[in-house]
C-alpha cells in the first residue's frame, strides 16, 4: 500500500520526529511514578476521578481532611491502613496525584504540538490517523486507569491485577507506537538491510518485550516478587511445588503469586537468549549496534530483577527495573522499524539528522 504523497520537506519532520521523542520520555516518566504509586500502596489514596480539577491536590486543611475522609470509606483503610495520621496520609496521596499529573501532562505535550503542526501543514497525510489513534489512546488510556483504581474501592485492598496489567501494558503500546512513527517520520524506517531471520527476530522482539512487560505487572499487582527471595531457585528448587494448587488450572497464571513470579522468571530467560541470540546473528550487519545494545540492556535487566528478588522488593531497585523495561522496549521497537530483510526494498524516504 503506497503511502499518501506529502509535499512538505523530509527535512520539516525533524521537529515532528523530537516531539514524538518527547512524548515517549513522558510515557516513560509516568511508567516510573506509576510504579513509584504501586510500590507505595499509593494508588487508592485518591478516590475520586477529577481530570481537570484534580489537577490542583488540596490546598486547605478543610481539603485535606474532607480527601482523607473520603479515603478512610474504603476497605484498603479498614484493613490495612486503619490508625494512618494525616501526614501519613498526604505522602501516598502525592505519590498518586504525581502519577495524575504526569499522565495528564502527557495529554497536553501530544495534543498542543499535534493541533499546531496540523493547522501549519506540517504533517504528513499518512501520518494523520496515526496521529488520531494515539491521541485516543490516550484519552482511553486515562479511562482505563480509573477503571483499574475503582476495582479497589469497595471490595479489594488494592487494585485488579489483571486491570493493573492491562494499563501498564497499554501505556507501553503507545510508547511504542510513538517511538515506530517517529523512526517513519525520521526517514529510518527500513533503511538497514539485514538477513531474513535477523529482520523477522527483530521485529518479533518488541512483542516479547511487551509479553514480559505485561507479566511484570501481574508480579506487580499480586506482590508476586515476594513469592521467593532465591535465585535461581524458589522455594528450593528450580522448579517449586504449588505452581498448580488453585482450580482451574489456568488461573494458577494469574492469581497464584508463586506460579506468576515463575513464568516471569522462565519469560525473562527466554528473551535474555532471543536478544543475546539476535546480537551474535547480527553482529556483521548494519544492525550489529543496535542489536549489541539490546543484548546489553537486557542482561542489565535480568540481573536487576534478580537482585530485586533477593533483596525483598526494594522501591529503588523495583522502580529501576521498570525504567530499564520501558528502555529495552524503545530500543527494540527502534531496531525492528530499521532493519528490512535482504530480498524486501526499503522505503523511499529519505534519512534526515534528527
Amino acid at each position: 500500500m503506497q503511502e499518501e504523497p506529502t509535499q512538505v520537506p523530509v527535512r520539516s519532520h525533524a521537529s515532528i520526529v523530537w516531539w514524538l521523542r518527547i512524548v515517549a520520555a513522558f510515557v516513560i516518566a509516568t511508567l516510573v511514578v506509576g510504579g513509584g504509586t504501586r510500590l507505595t500502596d499509593s494508588g487508592l489514596s485518591i478516590t475520586l476521578w477529577q481530570p481537570i480539577v484534580g489537577v490542583i491536590p488540596p490546598l486547605t486543611d478543610s481539603a485535606w481532611n474532607e480527601a482523607f475522609a473520603l479515603y478512610q470509606k474504603i476497605p484498603e483503610y479498614a484493613l490495612v491502613n486503619h490508625g494512618m495520621t494525616l501526614a501519613e496520609f498526604k505522602e501516598i496521596f502525592f505519590w498518586e496525584w504525581a502519577h495524575r499529573l504526569v499522565a495528564r501532562s502527557i495529554g497536553l505535550v501530544f495534543a498542543i504540538p499535534l493541533a499546531f503542526f496540523w493547522i501549519r501543514g506540517m504533517l504528513p497525510g499518512w501520518f494523520k490517523p496515526w496521529a488520531i489513534g494515539l491521541l485516543a489512546l490516550g484519552g482511553l488510556q486515562g479511562a482505563v486507569g480509573w477503571w483499574m483504581v475503582t476495582s479497589g474501592l469497595t471490595e479489594r485492598v488494592d487494585v485488579s491485577q489483571y486491570r493493573l496489567a492491562i494499563h501498564m501494558t497499554l501505556a507501553c503500546v503507545i510508547l511504542s507506537l510513538a517511538v515506530w512513527l517517529s523512526v517513519r517520520l525520521g526517514g529510518k524506517a527500513r533503511r538497514t538491510v539485514v538477513p531474513g531471520g535477523v529482520a523477522a527476530v527483530s521485529k518479533v522482539l518488541p512483542f516479547l518485550v511487551l509479553a514480559q512487560i505485561f507479566l511484570g505487572a501481574l508480579v506487580a499487582g499480586l506482590d508476586a516478587g515476594l513469592a521467593s527471595d532465591e535465585w535461581p531457585t524458589m522455594a528450593g528448587a528450580l522448579i517449586p511445588d504449588g505452581l498448580g494448587l488453585m482450580h482451574p488450572w489456568w488461573i494458577n497464571a494469574f492469581e497464584n503469586p508463586l506460579t506468576v513470579q515463575f513464568d516471569h522468571r522462565v519469560a525473562g530467560y527466554i528473551l535474555w537468549i532471543v536478544t543475546l541470540g539476535l546480537a551474535l546473528a547480527a553482529r556483521r550487519t548494519g544492525a550489529a549496534a543496535r542489536t549489541t545494545a539490546l543484548a546489553a540492556i537486557v542482561t542489565v535487566q535480568a540481573a536487576i530483577g534478580i537482585t530485586v528478588v533477593l533483596l525483598h522488593v526494594p522501591v529503588h531497585l523495583a522502580l529501576t527495573h521498570q525504567f530499564v523495561a520501558a528502555i529495552l522496549l524503545w530500543v527494540a521497537v527502534d531496531n525492528a522499524a530499521r532493519v528490512a530483510a535482504a530480498a524486501a526494498p526499503a522505503l523511499s524516504e529519505e534519512p534526515v539528522r534528527a
